[in-house]
């Protein structure tokens, strides 16, 4: 039976996200609904820049963080349906440095001890997290302290080739495939677009995603006469949430030279929506579908062994998901149990998130995309993605 969504229910929505922001836990919230292909509510409250007043709209330039992540998945299977690699390649075919990387056992700094990796990593093991690569922010782990040590994460002057050098240098944090930890793996899956394309990651993404897709305020960086949309971004504070990145002096304001994969690009709310809906095959004419519709359907599957959500897959980490009911596909998380993961879902609903909160996700079942954009970091801060989820579904009715 097709669903429609009821009309009288969307104040629902939109009086959530006026709460957020009217008692001082988010500066703004903008949100996209759209369903079979039309957009349904787009809804904005709040500041995009509380120093200045500036109220957030459509167009307001966002921090998407690991919402890039997706992409540069998108991008890598776009070379992997021309031929260029396989996913079960063991990455050191196309790394050399690569191929005698070890694993932690025990100890810390000089006195780390490790062993030879018993099965090869695969490219298939950086799509899913499952590489034993980490993040130095985890702050959890002596191999977390030697990426902060050795500025891994978006170090000044890093770029892509020097993190891949880093990295040969430093323990995997367990045997590739046995575990799940959220990591810096989709940045070196931008390494590997490079590797592939014989192209820059940030042309190849503008020659064969933002461009096509008119995404023109999706890059790496803000261009000079953008910079009136771009938002400012908070950290979370016990008394509401104080500035921490503020757009007019931004690094985001000039091109980097780390062209993070995992968490570099800004966007705006409708050129997301655009490569969403791309994705669900919802396209405007003469656009494109970025990937096939098989690899579309083989990316979203849950890849966990043994069709295992997070949370069976033995540690628990920093994530932009919930680790009950959830699985993980080659671009993000994968509802396998709606009951378990305690959320109004479907299964096969899939998407991923940002550090400073912003969200979407993509649900086959019943056509509908949401893209959620705020500027608050952390992530964990507030529930309010599973509550927008259940806010989103209650409004189908039969």
């Amino acid at each position: 039976m097709s669903r429609s969504l009821s009309d009288d229910r969307f104040q629902y929505v939109c009086d959530h996200l006026d709460r957020y922001v009217g008692v001082g836990r988010i500066p703004c919230a903008a949100v996209l609904i759209t369903h079979k292909g039309n957009d349904q509510l787009f809804y904005a409250t709040g500041y995009a820049d509380q120093e200045r007043k500036s109220k957030v709209s459509r167009d307001s330039i966002f921090r998407i963080y690991s919402m890039t992540k997706p992409i540069t998945s998108v991008a890598l299977l776009k070379l992997y349906e021309r031929g260029h690699f396989q996913l079960d390649d063991p990455v050191a075919k196309h790394i050399p440095a690569w191929e005698n990387l070890r694993v932690y056992v025990s100890g810390e700094g000089d006195d780390m001890e490790t062993t030879a990796c018993d099965e090869p990593m695969t490219i298939k093991h950086l799509m899913t997290h499952t590489s034993g690569l980490t993040y130095g922010f985890m702050n959890n782990h002596p191999v977390d302290e030697l990426y902060r040590k050795m500025r891994l994460e978006n170090g000044e002057g890093q770029t892509l080739d020097s993190l891949i050098n880093g990295l040969a240098r430093v323990p995997l944090l367990f045997q590739p495939g046995t575990k799940w930890s959220y990591s810096i793996a989709t940045d070196v899956l931008g390494y590997l677009v490079e590797h592939f394309s014989g192209q820059s990651f940030d042309e190849f993404l503008q020659e064969e995603i933002t461009g096509p897709l008119g995404m023109q305020d999706t890059g790496f960086s803000v261009p000079d006469d953008s910079t009136n949309r771009f938002t400012a971004c908070y950290n979370h504070h016990p008394d509401g949430y104080r500035l921490q990145d503020d757009p007019i002096n931004s690094r985001y304001l000039s091109h980097p030279t780390f062209l993070s994969g995992g968490g570099g690009l800004v966007s705006t709310i409708d050129d997301y929506n655009a490569f969403a809906q791309n994705l669900l095959g919802h396209r405007q004419a003469r656009v494109p579908p970025l990937l096939g519709a098989k690899t579309v359907e083989y990316m979203t599957s849950n890849h966990l062994p043994g069709n295992s959500d997070l949370a069976g897959m033995g540690q628990r980490v920093f994530s932009e998901t919930s680790f009950e009911g959830v699985g993980f596909g080659l671009s993000g998380s994968v509802v396998i149990d709606p009951p378990t993961s305690s959320v109004t879902d479907s299964v096969g609903c899939y998407g991923w998130g940002g550090a400073a909160s912003t969200y979407f996700w993509n649900d086959p079942k019943e056509d509908i995309t949401t893209v959620f954009m705020t500027q608050l970091l952390p992530s964990s801060t507030w529930p309010i993605r599973r509550e927008l989820k259940v806010l989103v579904n209650q409004l189908l009715v039969d």
